[in-house]
């Protein structure tokens, strides 16, 4: 695994192998950004002239090596374009310096750039805490590589060792913050990445154990037994198909002196074949990432364990293998859910929000002042918003748009959407209390939102995030983002608990 450490050494005296500058587009040609200047003088002044002769401009991402031949310590220099310099120097104040996530992504290019490669120095803009936490996250998820399964010797290794070059007062505590992040998403990339012959439901559950009570997290674990006694006829209608039987697994964070609580609902799908309603084959090699919304709540519920935020969290992981079989539920099914309400199966491949309502329905016992569900829910989503921006709805439009502005600020792209009261009656059973879909497609995104919505007892602040698109990047790799599952989410949530645990008891609401 790759490490990190900050160093207030200049980029010209750091024994490292590879030494990363960033570089601004200008009318002028490509110039060196703060940080990167040392590397220049080195040249005598030459490296704009080198870049331009190698076709580099600076534009965000792109990536050029160069060797330094003896001018450095390190052999190897990249430079990774940052595009446009900012307006104003961040000495000015923290929000008129670099645009972090324009920093995250640079990292994480230049990082994955150098895979094979035992060390390198991160001198990229880092004149604040924030700037250097954003360098360090975005090299760490940029060295992230999943070559568990991988038995050929032509894969490189990530980068073993990363040093990011500041001297910002605040910069160590905010690196190791970086690191901690880093790990939680990482831990959700490996999990949705791993096929689902290695990560059915009772093996998640054993890692949830595992795992979070390393963490200090509580973990109860709810099996099929149980699950049929307690009513939870949303997640035992989804996994009674599956030779691998479902689990609810809660996992719990108490803070002694937090003054809010905040629940996460993950759907945790270890794979998703349509049921008997069957999906086509060319949709189903990637369904093992259906857990991404699980995987995201238990990332984040270990970050906030390892913090120590002040705040108390729960999150609720509903886990099932949807499957065909003799025993699989069928179209015009009713299941009787936790929250007493029955619903009439329509398409058995709108499996994810019937765990979610057990799961939702569970969460509301424990109180919390909010409970945000995850989940990779619709292709609707994609069809809307595309594969990297997750679709927000909540019952409350300022935290709907709160979670948005937080998402945006972790570079996770989400858009606000609406509940129309217009497409509840779509949702409609002549036999049980709502249906799990409407007839109509259009909308579809929207109304299984609105379907959530109907599990949630009035009075309980609550937003769903469909995230089937960014939860999994089908295409090639790009900033600090890799091929294959992605972790995403996992950030904002961390986020959202550490904007309630603000100060302790006087914490603002989202």
């Amino acid at each position: 695994m790759t490490t990190v450490r900050i160093n207030a050494s200049d980029a010209v005296s750091i024994e490292t192998s590879a030494l990363i500058i960033g570089v601004h587009t200008t009318p002028e040609g490509p110039r060196p950004a703060p940080g990167g200047e040392g590397l220049d003088q080195a040249l005598d002044g030459r490296l704009a002239g080198i870049l331009t002769t190698m076709g580099f401009t600076g534009k965000a991402e792109e990536v050029v090596k160069i060797p330094t031949l003896g001018a450095l310590p390190a052999p190897v220099a990249v430079a990774v374009g940052l595009g446009d310099a900012p307006q104003a120097a961040p000495q000015d104040g923290p929000e008129d310096g670099y645009d972090l996530e324009t920093l995250r992504r640079a990292a994480g290019a230049a990082v994955r750039s150098l895979a094979g490669t035992a060390s390198a120095a991160l001198a990229l803009p880092a004149r604040t805490a924030a700037e250097a936490e954003a360098v360090a996250l975005g090299g760490l998820l940029g060295a992230y590589d999943f070559t568990r399964y991988r038995t050929g010797g032509d894969r490189k290794p990530p980068v073993g060792e990363l040093t990011v070059l500041s001297g910002a007062a605040g910069a160590e505590e905010a690196v190791a913050h970086a690191a901690t992040l880093a790990d939680a998403v990482t831990l959700v990339r490996d999990l949705v990445n791993t096929p689902p012959s290695d990560l059915w439901p009772a093996r998640f559950a054993e890692i949830a154990q595992e795992t979070g009570g390393e963490a200090g997290l509580s973990v109860e674990v709810l099996d099929e037994v149980r699950l049929k006694e307690d009513g939870y006829g949303g997640i035992i209608g989804v996994g009674q198909g599956s030779v691998n039987p479902p689990r609810l697994v809660r996992v719990a964070y108490s803070h002694p002196e937090a003054g809010r609580k905040v629940a996460f609902v993950g759907k945790g799908i270890t794979f998703d074949s349509g049921g008997l309603s069957l999906k086509p084959s060319a949709s189903m090699d990637w369904m093992k990432s259906d857990m991404g919304g699980a995987g995201a709540v238990f990332g984040a519920l270990l970050a906030i364990a390892r913090l120590g935020l002040r705040v108390n969290a729960v999150g609720y992981l509903c886990l099932a293998e949807n499957m065909p079989s003799g025993s699989a539920q069928r179209p015009s099914d009713v299941l009787h859910t936790y929250s007493g309400k029955t619903v009439e199966v329509l398409d058995t491949d709108a499996e994810g929000r019937l765990v979610l309502i057990d799961g939702i329905a569970r969460a509301t016992e424990d109180e919390p002042d909010v409970i945000i569900d995850v989940a990779t829910l619709t292709g609707a989503q994609i069809v809307a918003l595309g594969w990297r921006t997750a679709g927000v709805m909540a019952n409350d439009d300022a935290l709907r748009e709160e979670i948005v502005r937080i998402a945006g600020e972790q570079g996770e792209g989400a858009w606000g959407m609406p509940l129309p009261a217009e497409l509840r009656k779509g949702l409609d059973s002549a036999v049980a209390d709502i249906a799990n879909l409407q007839p109509e497609r259009w909308g579809s995104m929207l109304a299984a939102g609105i379907f959530l919505r109907e599990f949630v007892p009035a009075g309980v602040r609550w937003a769903h995030v469909d995230m089937a698109g960014p939860a999994f990047n089908k295409g090639e790799p790009h900033g600090y983002t890799p091929k294959g599952g992605t972790g995403a989410l996992t950030r904002t949530l961390v986020a959202v608990a550490e904007h309630y645990a603000g100060n302790g008891t006087s914490a603002q609401a989202v």
